[in-house]
């Protein structure tokens, strides 16, 4: 169902008549990837709790789609971008900290009960583990679990409350995709970096393409999955002995061996950029590494069921005010600073999507930007644990008794 759908967007978004045209002009087509499965979830057709998919898409699929992708990267042009992409990144870390509790102030004001007033069940540590998860990551988000104990039910509806919520802002950072020349004018920003990267790869690519062979193929593949097994092989190792041995590190998730996996993905796709194993490039090996991307996407669709939101009014009001928060301080620096669309978007999902949907959001500006995503994804994780717990224990002191 999922490769018929995306099937259906690409085959729609590649026809020339005057509807379809005009209708990707407004409607990207990376959302309607990401959205049309989602309604999947909401009419019962699918349950994602029971799917395998999107474990296969998170651990196979995504690791090898950074092999591929960045297996053609020009390392030293992605330093070129410059400090702005990590100062966008920390910004929006400080949104979701003093998000939460700001959060639980605007809504405790006029209804206490909601945010954990008159209750032993503190809202505020379920709203932990939003925290841990939107700075970091899963690993994080169990992290906060373990620290400050929420309830089995609290935390169910918490996890309810960081999918919608996280996925829900990704909509309108794709919808800002389409018009990121028209966002860079009202930023006053200076794009120009960004661009000069996206064409300096489209050129090289033009420069070795070729018809690909089926061996070409082949090797393509080989190469995505044979390093993203090495990659798990080495991750199942280092992670548990990491947790016997240097546990403290726990704190940073150094002992969750997604991290591990990510990282490793990563970095040997980079250390191939410096070998001929680049040049696969000639034969598509970023198409391949997209196509990955996209099933990934559909993926993480599935898991936004939009009629959780009236099941939880009250708790989906404080996410989004929280996310409002996130998003307003993202606006402000980026206006301040001028940094360009790209480095808002890719920022604000290196934190509150992670390795997951950084990359995604960063490969629909152009395929070699993925790595940005995945770098500063990186960062989060190492800073998740951290940040979140400042973020709870502010929350622990305005939450009302």
């Amino acid at each position: 169902m999922l490769i018929g759908i995306l099937a259906l967007v690409f085959w729609t978004h590649s026809l020339k008549t005057p509807f379809l045209v005009n209708f990707y002009k407004f409607v990207p087509m990376l959302l309607l990837c990401y959205f049309l499965p989602s309604l999947l979830t909401t009419f019962g057709i699918v349950d994602p709790e029971i799917s395998g998919l999107p474990t296969v898409a998170k651990k196979y699929l995504l690791p090898a789609s950074l092999v591929l992708l960045t297996l053609s990267i020009d390392l030293n042009e992605v330093l070129k971008l410059g400090p702005k992409a990590l100062i966008m990144f920390l910004t929006g870390t400080i949104g979701v900290i003093v998000g939460g509790p700001l959060a639980i102030l605007l809504v405790g004001s006029f209804d206490p009960v909601l945010v954990g007033g008159h209750d032993s069940d503190a809202v505020w540590r379920g709203l932990s583990t939003v925290a841990g998860s939107w700075i970091g990551g899963g690993a994080n988000q169990v992290a906060m679990k373990e620290i400050f104990n929420p309830t089995d039910g609290l935390f169910s509806v918490m996890l309810a409350v960081d999918i919608v919520i996280g996925e829900l802002w990704m909509v309108f950072l794709l919808l800002g995709i389409g018009k990121a020349s028209q966002i860079d004018r009202i930023l006053k920003a200076d794009s120009s970096s960004v661009r000069e990267l996206q064409e300096k790869m489209e050129q090289y690519s033009l420069t070795i393409a070729r018809n690909p062979s089926v061996a070409d193929l082949f090797v393509i593949l080989g190469v995505g999955f044979g390093v993203t097994a090495c990659c798990h092989i080495v991750a199942d190792v280092v992670a548990p002995f990491i947790n016997d041995n240097l546990a403290f590190l726990s704190k940073c998730s150094r002992t969750s061996s997604f991290f591990w996996l990510i990282v490793l993905a990563t970095t040997g796709g980079l250390l191939l950029s410096f070998t001929k194993a680049r040049q696969l490039e000639g034969a598509g090996a970023s198409k391949v590494g997209t196509v990955c991307i996209f099933f990934l996407v559909a993926t993480i669709g599935l898991h936004m069921d939009i009629l959780a939101v009236f099941e939880y009014p009250g708790l989906f009001l404080v996410g989004g005010i929280w996310m409002l928060i996130h998003v307003g301080l993202m606006v402000a620096v980026a206006k301040v600073i001028r940094a360009p669309y790209f480095f808002l978007a890719v920022g604000s999902k290196a934190n509150i999507g992670g390795a997951a949907s950084a990359p995604v959001v960063a490969a629909a500006f152009h395929p070699s930007l993925a790595p940005v995503g995945v770098l500063l994804a990186v960062v989060g994780y190492a800073l998740g644990t951290y940040g979140a717990y400042i973020c709870a224990l502010m929350m622990q002191a305005v939450a009302p008794s």
